[in-house]
Formats: C-alpha cells, sequence, structure tokens
C-alpha cells in the first residue's frame, strides 16, 4: 500500500506542480505525519522532492522532473503505454490516462496494435452488439437476446455477462444463463435483439479464472475426425488447422487428425471443402456426410 501511495504522490506533483502536506494527507485518508514520512521515503530514493514554506509554500518537484528517472525502466514504461494503448484499440476508452502517462514518460506514440471487431461484410450489427456487450461487462448488467444455436433453435436468453472471448476467428460471450443456470459460450454473431437490464449481478471469483483452470470441467463433447484433404485447399488448410495436426501424403494431400466440438456445425465444415474432402474416420460421420450429400443431389433429380 505504502510504495502505492509513494507513486500517486509523484504523480500528484507531476500533475499539480505544488500540494500541501494537508492535501496530500485529505487525499490519502491518513496523517499528515505519514506525508511527512512518505516525502522523506522519496527523497532516499533520490526523488528530487522538496518542501517550501510561505504562503505559496508546499510539497513539490524540481522542474523538468520525468518519471522516467526515477522507479520505472525504460522497458517497463513502455510496457505500461504499449498495455494502454492495446486497452484503447479494444475501444475502451483510456486515452485520458495514456495521453498523460505518455506525457509523464516523455515518449511518443508507437503504434504497434490495431483490432478490428468488425466483420468483412462491415455488419454494423456485429459492430452495434459487440459495444451492448462491452458495456454490460463493463457494469456488470444482466441482458437479453434472441440466441441461434449450432442446431437450428432460436430462443430467448437472459445472461449474466462475464467476458467477452475471441476463439479460432470469432467473438463469444461467456455468461452464466439464469434460466438453465449453468456457464455457456454464445457467439456474437448468432446473437440478435441484444437489450441490457437495469439489473445488476455480482461477479463470482471464480468467474475470473475460467477459461484459464476450468476448460476441461465445461468442455463440449468433442468428435474425433481423421479427414483426407485434396492438395488444391492448400490455401485454406493452414489458416483453418494448426500446423502440428497437418500431414503430407506421397501424393502431395493433407492428412487431418482433429478434435471439434460435436456440433451441427460440423457437417456445414466437411462440405464446405466440395469433393476435395474425404471422411476416413468416425464412421458415423462419415455416414451423415454421405446422407446429406445424396439429399442434396435429390434436389437436382
Amino acid at each position: 500500500m505504502k510504495n502505492n501511495r509513494l507513486f500517486a504522490i509523484i504523480y500528484l506533483l507531476l500533475t499539480n506542480e505544488t500540494m500541501t502536506a494537508a492535501e496530500l494527507a485529505a487525499y490519502f485518508e491518513v496523517s499528515t505525519r505519514t506525508i511527512y514520512r512518505d516525502i522523506d521515503a522519496l527523497s532516499e530514493c533520490h526523488i528530487p522532492v522538496y518542501m517550501s514554506k510561505g504562503k505559496n509554500g508546499g510539497i513539490r518537484l524540481l522542474d523538468n522532473y520525468k518519471l522516467d528517472k526515477a522507479l520505472l525502466s525504460d522497458e517497463e514504461q513502455k510496457q505500461i503505454l504499449f498495455s494502454l494503448q492495446s486497452i484503447n484499440k479494444l475501444e475502451i476508452d483510456n486515452t485520458s490516462i495514456y495521453e498523460k502517462l505518455k506525457q509523464v514518460f516523455s515518449k511518443q506514440d508507437i503504434d504497434w496494435f490495431e483490432v478490428d471487431f468488425s466483420v468483412w461484410s462491415k455488419s454494423e450489427r456485429h459492430k452495434k452488439n459487440f459495444e451492448l456487450l462491452k458495456k454490460a461487462v463493463i457494469a456488470q448488467q444482466r441482458i437479453t437476446f434472441n440466441y441461434h444455436s449450432t442446431y437450428g433453435e432460436y430462443t430467448k436468453r437472459y445472461v449474466n455477462p462475464y467476458k467477452l472471448c475471441f476463439k479460432h476467428n470469432a467473438w463469444y460471450l461467456y455468461a452464466y444463463d439464469n434460466d438453465k443456470q449453468a456457464e455457456r459460450f454464445f457467439k456474437i454473431l448468432r446473437m440478435k435483439d441484444i437489450e441490457i437490464s437495469d439489473e445488476v449481478f455480482e461477479r463470482k471469483a471464480a468467474v475470473v479464472t475460467f477459461l484459464q483452470s476450468n476448460l476441461p470441467k465445461y468442455a463440449p463433447n468433442l468428435v474425433h475426425l481423421q479427414l483426407l484433404i485434396n492438395k488444391q485447399q492448400a490455401y485454406r488448410i493452414y489458416d483453418e488447422f494448426d500446423e502440428a495436426l497437418v500431414k503430407i501424403n506421397e501424393h502431395g494431400d493433407f492428412m487431418i487428425d482433429v478434435e471439434f466440438p460435436e456440433s451441427e456445425w460440423i457437417y456445414g465444415f466437411i462440405l464446405s471443402f466440395g469433393n476435395d474432402v474425404t471422411v476416413l474416420s468416425p464412421e458415423y460421420v462419415k455416414a451423415e456426410v454421405i446422407a446429406r450429400l445424396k439429399k442434396s443431389l435429390n434436389n437436382y433429380l
């Protein structure tokens, strides 16, 4: 706590130039004696802080003092600014904090990070939905929306929005479904008519580490697929699959060994390769693909 207060005192003095011990004591809700001890501690760390008496007296730093001469290394300063810059790119407004610290550290802009939340089709609805969800997550407000599941179901959902997650080229909302009383992932593109309610929920500490520590417990059923994909599809292979899952046979075609959540999506994904894919296993997936291909053929007979 003391170290945090020392850092904050430096920032306040850089911002306000001169402050009295009483003003600092009131700000931190400590005694003036504690502030005087803090000033002594800063002086011992070679921070050029001094006190003057009189009408315009108070505590101040030497003119032109910059924080990069003291508590943080050049690398640490850049890491702080890069982090704030990345948050700004995520469209969370920290511009004022970023600009202030950039001046404190005497650093120039390094534009190293870019995020575009829009889909390739330039969907305004997707961008609007993302903004609504971001607002609800930060404010911890319950939301309602209509949702298209992978099984073709269209339902009304009432959830506590916990996190926005990016997974395999798509954004998801991780939330607690109040009707089903369970955690769920919702693909943002499938969410419609999002409304933020006035009800506030309490964020559970366990939720914060869900993705890192508890994912196997909540993971969906996985299907182990073995696929043979024609070399003509090379342009898609490394976009869709991790390199470790890909082997090339003697003909130059791709042997894929992968696990996906078992859902309707799998069949659409497989069929998207047209006649350039062969399902090697499992047998029930192979049979289902054959049945769907026959049904499609019947549409043209």
